[in-house]
């Protein structure tokens, strides 16, 4: 069942990361915009295996595992998902937006987590133990640790992605509940993005290592670890983060946040730095919503407008791979209903370089870096799918 993301279209109080009045954003207007190189690449299919909403690997393993809506997890060999090494169908909640959402393994390799929708109406983060030498199949080792369960007032607006940072802490996107404009069943006054008092509709950052009667620890340095927020917040002001991930050249954080009504964005800030505000449901993106401004709060570096035919952003990552150099140095993202992938650079938060990259694939619901940086598109329709130069322009 593919994700309807589609339908999403319809103490001490920390400083904010950057404090800016929002204002428009001159990348993304119809005029002025920076060109980039055009990219000669090609998608390459990896795997014909559809319904895909997460890829990893494990370090010392060139096996990528897939993550399935359905709540599987799987390898990936010969071009065929091979027998599940995790099933958690039977506890699932899969009413379009719900189901395994996220997958990824800790930096030594030795612990998988994943993020999922459950049946009874809370969405968890769990850890498994994993073994398995190189060159076998995977296996879990034991049973799985809650380390979050998170109370979801709604089906919709879940988030979904769960890495490790640079500073081999773990990192949860959360959406904001569901509702319209951040009203609505479940959500409280003035949106549960904006509240520091609820995890929806944040970016939370922990240390899964158990800490006491805790199932993890609370990082030291988290913005609101003194009070004055839910310690474990680290952005707020999100509506539906769909992928986040960090630069591994510079740490910085880009996130897709899936818009409103019109607009869809792009925000990128320093990696090691918390506090940011969105600004959802103030703004959607850099536009009016439930405000006609929002001092303080972190502009999107780039917009998607609905008009052109976007819905929902699936945020990428910044390729630093060598196989395409024409690309390296760009953000890679794409929108769900449209399937185009885009290219960008941006600097002091403002995009410099907008690449010409004429790759397209339906139902783009994840982007992917294997370990030597080399990147991989989720497609639900077409499988796993792998950005190759093409040969056919003189390579």
């Amino acid at each position: 069942m593919l994700i309807a993301l589609c339908a999403a279209a319809m103490g001490l109080v920390a400083e904010p990361l950057a404090a800016q009045t929002v204002t428009t954003n001159p990348a993304t207007s119809s005029a002025g915009k920076p060109r980039g190189p055009q990219v000669d690449a090609r998608l390459e299919r990896v795997a014909k295996v559809p319904g895909g909403t997460s890829l990893a690997w494990r370090k010392g393993d060139p096996v990528p595992y897939l993550a399935l809506q359905s709540g599987r997890v799987v390898p990936l060999v010969g071009g065929r998902a091979g027998a599940p090494v995790l099933d958690l169908e039977a506890q699932l909640s899969r009413n379009r937006e719900e189901g395994l959402l996220g997958l990824t393994f800790s930096p030594d390799g030795r612990r998988l987590y994943v993020y999922f929708t459950a049946s009874d109406g809370m969405n968890r983060l769990v850890e498994y133990p994993v073994r398995g030498r190189k060159g076998r199949p995977l296996r879990i080792a034991g049973d799985g640790r809650e380390l979050l369960a998170i109370e979801h007032p709604g089906r919709t607006h879940n988030g979904g992605q769960v890495a490790f940072g640079p500073d081999g802490m773990l990192y949860l996107a959360v959406g904001d509940g569901g509702g319209h404009r951040g009203m609505g069943p479940g959500q409280v006054p003035g949106g549960n993005s904006q509240s520091l008092d609820t995890l929806l509709g944040k970016i939370l950052r922990i240390d899964p290592t158990p800490s006491g009667d805790h199932a993890y620890t609370v990082p030291v340095d988290n913005p609101f670890v003194a009070g004055g927020g839910r310690p474990e917040i680290w952005h707020y002001g999100l509506r539906n983060p769909w992928r986040f991930s960090f630069d591994r050249a510079t740490g910085d954080l880009w996130i897709g946040d899936v818009g409103q009504d019109h607009w869809e964005e792009i925000d990128v800030v320093p990696g090691d730095a918390g506090g940011a505000n969105f600004g959802y449901p103030l703004l959607e993106g850099t536009h009016p919503l439930n405000a006609t401004e929002a001092p303080g709060t972190v502009a999107p570096v780039y917009e998607l407008w609905h008009r052109s035919g976007n819905c929902a952003v699936t945020g990428g990552t910044v390729y630093r791979g060598r196989a395409v150099p024409e690309l390296r140095g760009h953000y890679v993202f794409a929108d769900y209903c449209k399937g185009d992938l885009k290219a960008l650079k941006a600097r002091r938060g403002a995009v410099r370089s907008l690449a010409t990259v004429r790759l397209v694939a339906p139902l783009i619901s994840s982007f992917a870096e294997d370990p030597a940086g080399e990147l991989y598109v989720v497609s639900q329709a077409r499988g796993v799918l792998r950005v190759v130069p093409d040969e056919r322009k003189g390579r």
